[in-house]
């Protein structure tokens, strides 16, 4: 394989396997490390360790001071639930896409982990690690193993096909580190006839092997690390969301060079929210210790139930899979799991109802039990068999599954370490990205006695739990040291008027940008190239007013009676914009006209006139339903398999540690006592606005008795039972009856009215804040990191409605590149809030990226991620999006207006030597055919200029 430039590698992979930004940076700091120190098996250690400590020492997200062993070895310190793993298959990509190493060696600390490695390493793995990097689309890495390295896989070097591959081997410490029975060396190290030589020997000698090291804080023992220095290897990638030694006198470790800790994951919303539990009006030092567990393992299990059937809810309504949850169980030591477990699976615990559904694990288990119980770990996202997870402190790392929504730990954490392993192993999301959901964004600790304490610590502690983050100021820190400052951006025809409004002034107040609003005149001077536009000959200030009252007053009210905006071009229809605007002046200016009509037909034709020049004309679209809507519920049997609602006699308070938000689940409300168990239910289902009780009352009452039943069927004969259960928990089961009957709706065919409310919108005033103007620049300057686009300003536009826009990613950017050369384009805009709105099937606000106007039509454009082309909120916003087009089409089509078109494009697709002609015939998208013949419209409009 040719060799790629080593930044356009970071970029590709970076787009590729669509990083998160904490790997993106991570991936970013490595390539300034090759660069800096040119890795190589004779690499000169204090030369590379000064080359690194230039670059990193000073960083607020880095502690580096030393390699800390016999070769280069930089440690990435990444939060749980970040993608430790997938940065792992980015360093290897890119390190071989720029030639430095086609030699690797991945280490796992434990047998779990390494089992992960092996499936993530895999094409056919779901999360497999290098999917969407070309260089490895036809000839895969070789991956080697302890079960398979002896049939010589890793020492040929190539496939089946005699093609030279990548060689990823990948290991557990222990197979390295021990030594087998009888003292000899493990087999790793014995020799192999067919090389002469152990397989361990051949790797250390190798000139390009890179060592990467998964929880990199197993690996600091005297064993281990003596183990990985006799390898040799040019460089050693260490990744860990704890980086410091393990054991009572754990130390930092001095070699990290980037770090992106538990709290900033939190606020970039790529984990779960913590939050800490606790049972309502009670007292912990009310009881004894035995009763206090009993109560947090209760208060666990409802919280365990009620989080189950909100995820189910969840999964109905958004048509996804649905997430088996379980509660971790934090114990004492060994005999105090067995004694826990003995107890959750006993009868007199919710009546035994939990008896096969536990997994103990913890270091004094042997065999046959052993062995299941990792089994039912490696599968318990899947298998959905396993209800409570009971340990000692056996879950430190790898096992960082996204199905754990409760911990209740018994025992009080021995060390931050643990505190952080225990907590991570419930912080990824289930769905890889917050829903919106609390329940399902949420992990909670049910810590009656440790609640107050918890909270404070949330807002004191630099660790896991902490409320806020350290946020530095000055040069390269989080806040620059200049004064912010607020870019107003009204559209380029409001600009010049008020151009024109200053030359009538004697004075302009401009501020100098160290603070406040800012104000840059001509049009383009922050750093654009282009023209200003062609200012007004009106010059008076009577003169200007008449503008400012049209362009203000009149052109919105006129906008509802013209069928386009062409029309304010029309004679007729400017004298009546110039009339209405001197009857508006003449309120403030009594008998005698400030300028004639003449005059004011005069200064109504030159704005109106750069007014259809210079505004993209969206219509205003109303649909109302022709026919009255008809719907209603099928007769269906309620699936209630993972109901296992408990009898719920207390408030159980949950607070969530960075945002202090309180929520409670209460089991006994009040109010007054249903006249049957069926109304409780039946009460909250109405709350829903599509349930109507006069005409869904069969249906109601027969779902909420199919509940009861099932109920009661769980508590044989003891009716108060079933009436706790059903009364506290009324709420949760009709949001899982809702979602059912939901499934099971149907609905009239119903026709549509179309009719067109205005030809054209106002654009309206945009503002921008950033950092100074040091961050304005011209839009055909990228900035200098792609992920700090954000904070920057972008100006020198042509054919763009206003003077300033903001990019959320540089594609956008570039498209705009695209958009300004190309001879076609009329008028581009990036729609501002509130500017233009697209309602998708489920009732949600959709704003487009850009607006575009060329010669013969008009565009909306979405620029996307790959990976998130066929996601479902791209794709439901694109149905609509394309829907709109469809109709605005329609609807404008007899007043010679544009057609519209829906484009979709990755930002794979978007570069500057493009063309809109090439974007168009590659990506526009049709509205579902279907839909269409239901969309009705009106060719005439009440008031309608004529």
């Amino acid at each position: 394989m040719e060799t790629v430039d080593p930044k356009r590698a970071v970029h590709q992979i970076n787009q590729r396997l669509s990083l998160r930004k904490p790997q993106a940076e991570a991936l970013r700091r490595l390539d300034t490390i090759v660069t800096d120190i040119d890795p190589k098996k004779d690499t000169d250690l204090d030369m590379a360790r000064d080359a690194v400590r230039a670059s990193f020492g000073n960083l607020a997200d880095a502690d580096f001071e030393e390699f800390e062993r016999g070769f280069p070895s930089v440690c990435f310190a990444l939060a749980t639930g970040v993608g430790k793993t997938r940065l792992m298959g980015a360093f290897i990509s890119y390190l071989y896409m720029i030639g430095k190493s086609r030699n690797f060696f991945v280490l796992a600390p434990n047998l779990t982990i390494y089992e992960k490695l092996l499936a993530d390493f895999q094409p056919s793995s779901p999360k497999y690690v290098f999917r969407g990097i070309e260089a490895f689309a036809h000839n895969a890495p070789l991956i080697v193993n302890a079960e398979n390295y002896e049939e010589g896989r890793g020492v040929r070097g190539n496939d089946l096909f005699g093609q030279e591959s990548v060689i990823v081997n990948v290991f557990n410490v222990s197979k390295i580190n021990s030594e087998a029975r009888g003292g000899n060396a493990p087999r790793i190290k014995r020799l192999q006839e067919y090389i002469g030589e152990s397989y361990f020997s051949y790797l250390s000698e190798l000139d390009d092997l890179v060592l990467l090291m998964d929880e990199a804080h197993r690996y600091r023992g005297s064993a281990g690390a003596r183990a990985i220095g006799e390898l040799r290897p040019i460089l050693g990638l260490e990744v860990t969301a704890t980086p410091k030694t393990v054991g009572a006198k754990s130390q930092d470790f001095q070699n990290v060079v980037y770090r992106y800790d538990l709290p900033d994951a939190m606020e970039d919303g790529y984990v779960k929210e913590p939050a800490v539990g606790t049972r309502a009006n009670f007292d912990p030092k009310s009881v004894d210790e035995a009763t206090l567990e009993k109560i947090k393992l209760e208060d666990g299990v409802h919280y365990h139930e009620y989080v189950k059937v909100a995820l189910e809810t969840y999964a109905r309504q958004n048509d996804v899979m649905v997430v088996r949850p379980f509660m971790l169980v934090v114990t004492q030591d060994t005999t105090h799991a067995r004694q826990v477990k003995e107890f959750v699976e006993s009868e007199g615990f919710f009546g035994g109802r939990y008896k096969g559904r536990v997994a103990e694990i913890h270091s004094k288990l042997k065999g046959e039990e052993s062995d299941e119980n990792a089994q039912r770990l490696l599968n318990i996202e899947k298998a959905g068999d396993t209800d409570i997870v009971i340990h000692v402190n056996k879950l430190k790392e790898g096992w960082d599954v996204s199905n754990l929504f409760t911990i209740v730990p018994l025992r009080a954490s021995a060390s931050d370490i643990l505190t952080e392993q225990t907590l991570g192993r419930g912080l990824r999301l289930p769905y890889g990205k917050r829903t919106g959901v609390e329940v399902v964004d949420t992990l909670t600790v049910i810590a009656h006695e440790r609640f107050n304490e918890l909270i404070e610590k949330a807002k004191e502690e630099n660790g896991v739990t902490r409320k806020l983050k350290a946020v530095t100021i000055g040069e390269g820190g989080d806040v620059p040291p200049s004064k912010p400052i607020s870019v107003p951006a009204p559209s380029i025809i409001d600009q010049m008027l008020a151009q024109a409004e200053a030359k009538t002034k004697p004075t302009v107040a401009v501020t100098d940008g160290e603070g406040g609003d800012v104000h840059l005149e001509p049009a383009n001077q922050a750093g654009g190239t282009t023209d200003a536009p062609t200012p007004f000959t009106f010059n008076t200030p009577k003169q200007v007013k008449v503008a400012r009252t049209v362009l203000d007053q009149v052109l919105p009210q006129i906008s509802k009676r013209v069928r386009s905006i062409q029309d304010l071009n029309d004679p007729k229809m400017i004298e009546m914009i110039a009339e209405t605007a001197m009857t508006i002046n003449a309120r403030d200016e009594g008998l005698f006209a400030s300028v004639t009509k003449e005059q004011a037909v005069s200064v109504a034709t030159e704005l109106c006139k750069n007014f259809v020049e210079r505004t993209l004309a969206i219509p205003a679209i109303t649909i109302t339903p022709q026919t009255q809507v008809s719907f209603g519920f099928r007769r269906f049997d309620l699936d209630m398999k993972s109901w296992n609602f408990q009898p719920l006699s207390r408030e159980l308070f949950v607070q969530a540690l960075r945002t202090e938000k309180v929520s409670r689940i209460s089991g006994e409300e009040v109010g007054e006592t249903a006249n049957r168990l069926e109304d409780y239910i039946v009460a909250r289902l109405i709350d829903y606005p599509e349930i109507d009780y006069d005409a869904h009352a069969e249906i109601l009452y027969d779902l909420a008795g199919q509940a009861v039943d099932h109920t009661r069927q769980r508590f044989p004969g003891d009716e108060d039972q079933t009436l706790s259960v059903v009364r506290g928990h009324a709420k949760a089961m009709a949001e899982s009856i809702f979602s059912q009957m939901k499934q099971n709706m149907w609905r009239e065919q119903t026709n549509y009215r179309v009719s067109l409310a205005s030809a054209f919108s106002e654009l309206r005033p945009q503002t921008f804040d950033t950092a100074g103007t040091g961050f304005i620049r011209d839009f055909r300057t990228p900035p200098d990191q792609k992920q700090d686009i954000r904070k920057y300003v972008f100006t020198g536009f042509a054919r763009g409605c206003y003077q300033y826009a903001k990019f959320d990613s540089d594609p956008e950017r570039k498209l705009v590149v695209v958009l300004e050369k190309e001879p076609s384009v009329r008028l581009w805009m990036k729609p501002g809030p509130n500017q233009f709105k697209i309602f998708d099937s489920s009732g949600a606000p959709y704003q487009p990226d850009f607006v575009v106007e060329t010669d013969t039509e008009k565009l909306i454009v979405e620029v996307k991620r790959l990976s998130e082309m066929k996601t479902p909120e791209v794709l439901r916003k694109a149905d609509a999006a394309s829907l709109w087009c469809h109709i605005a089409t329609k609807a404008c089509a007899a007043d010679g207006e544009k057609p519209w078109s829906y484009l979709l494009v990755p930002e794979t697709d978007v570069h500057e030597n493009f063309t809109v002609s090439g974007l168009l015939a590659k990506h526009t998208r049709s509205p579902d055919a279907d839909l269409l013949y239901r969309y009705h419209f009106d060719e005439e409009r009440e008031g309608a200029f004529n």
